[in-house]
């Protein structure tokens, strides 16, 4: 954590260097990313549901998956340079460094302008709290950061997996941003409108639904997809873990198996 806070201290100084740039930066990351939500408000101005979920809650959904993955992206999201510095070689300075790599690359060009995303995704999350209609309990209260932290650290986990395939495909960066970038996309609309198999996948292989189908199902007050126990609305932090340490295998193992570029 020390190697990682001061390589991403010296990205922010670097960045902070042109503050004009910053700024204009991230509104565009948030400008981007606000097209999201644009296209679901499009949908809905000639729906009143979509596959039974309301405007509102398709937002909640919407905010907490963006949000979640807006974390998870800010902290780790330059993993996806992996296959690229493996190709050219500068992989291995990162080598010969007295600090751990995964740290160095997880900072490498921290980039402070994905903050936009997080704004973005929060100012929905923000939106809809105000306006669906939860039947609140201390339970609920306590489920709501508990669904951001654990599935900003599901979304890592995959970044990290995502990097540790690169090491085999070296030219895989497109396959990892599928599960990431398409992965957050994918959780910000409603479990029912796509098919049972999909459903399945993202829940029992890539457990992507424990971001926010499962706990948001709870919360919400919604039947479960695939009519799963209610217990499985509290699970998104075991499975977390489970992520974190299967991932964090994966990268040890594709460490180990890394023979320098070879040119």
């Amino acid at each position: 954590m020390r190697a990682y806070r001061m390589i991403a201290a010296m990205w922010i100084r670097s960045t902070m260097a042109y503050r004009a740039s910053f700024v204009m930066t991230t509104v565009a990351n948030f400008t981007a990313t606000a097209l999201d939500f644009v296209a679901i408000l499009l949908m809905f101005s000639r729906v009143d549901a979509l596959g039974g979920y309301s405007l509102p809650e398709v937002a909640f959904l919407y905010g907490l998956s963006s949000t979640a993955f807006g974390l998870a992206d800010l902290v780790i999201g330059s993993m996806e340079r992996l296959g690229r510095r493996v190709r050219d070689g500068t992989f291995d300075t990162l080598l010969v460094r007295p600090a751990p790599v995964l740290a160095q690359l997880a900072a490498d060009r921290f980039a402070l302008r994905r903050l936009g995303r997080v704004t973005q995704g929060s100012l929905v999350l923000g939106y809809a709290l105000t306006t669906v209609d939860i039947e609140w309990t201390p339970l609920k209260l306590l489920l709501m950061p508990v669904m951001v932290i654990s599935g900003a650290a599901i979304f890592s986990a995959v970044f990290v997996a995502g990097a540790a395939f690169q090491f085999a495909a070296q030219d895989a960066s497109e396959v990892q941003n599928a599960f990431t970038y398409g992965g957050t996309t994918l959780l910000q609309y409603p479990p029912t409108v796509f098919a049972k198999d999909l459903v399945r996948g993202v829940t029992f292989v890539l457990p992507l639904a424990f971001v926010n189908w499962l706990p948001a199902t709870y919360v919400l007050g919604l039947p479960y997809p695939l009519h799963l126990p209610q217990w499985t609305a509290f699970a998104p932090p075991l499975v977390a873990v489970g992520c974190c340490a299967l991932a964090g295998a994966a990268w040890r193992a594709g460490l180990r198996s890394y023979r320098s570029t070879g040119s």
